[in-house]
């Protein structure tokens, strides 16, 4: 999809488990194993479904000349951040993938939890 654009940016926001940090996935992960999914995990390790910050890409974005974006992302929750650090956003690209078998309960997860 990005390679089909005329002008394009992909920005990596190392902000590992939703911004929780490496060492805290880890342990949503053995809550998962537990039968947590990936939000009640978020929560029971005292933090927010989603922990993330958009600020440092928004000034990214700002600092190459941006003023609008196309965001491709499923999660609605990205754009309001986006927003708020005054890059407009429209519109917002889905992306579109095949669920497998074995990320079925996390695909799921992130729809019905998430609102992806």
């Amino acid at each position: 999809m990005i390679e089909a654009e005329e002008y394009a940016i992909l920005l990596y926001i190392q902000q590992e488990g939703r911004g929780i940090g490496l060492v805290n996935k880890i342990k949503a992960y053995l809550l998962q194993d537990a039968g947590f999914d990936t939000y009640d995990a978020n929560l029971h390790l005292s933090f927010e479904p989603d922990e993330r910050d958009y600020e440092v890409s928004a000034a990214m974005i700002g600092k190459l000349g941006m003023i609008s974006i196309r965001l491709l992302a499923n999660n609605p929750d990205k754009v309001k951040p986006v927003r708020y650090y005054g890059i407009a956003v429209s519109p917002t690209v889905p992306l579109e993938l095949p669920v497998q078998e074995f990320d079925e309960d996390y695909m799921r997860t992130k729809k019905e939890r998430f609102g992806h």
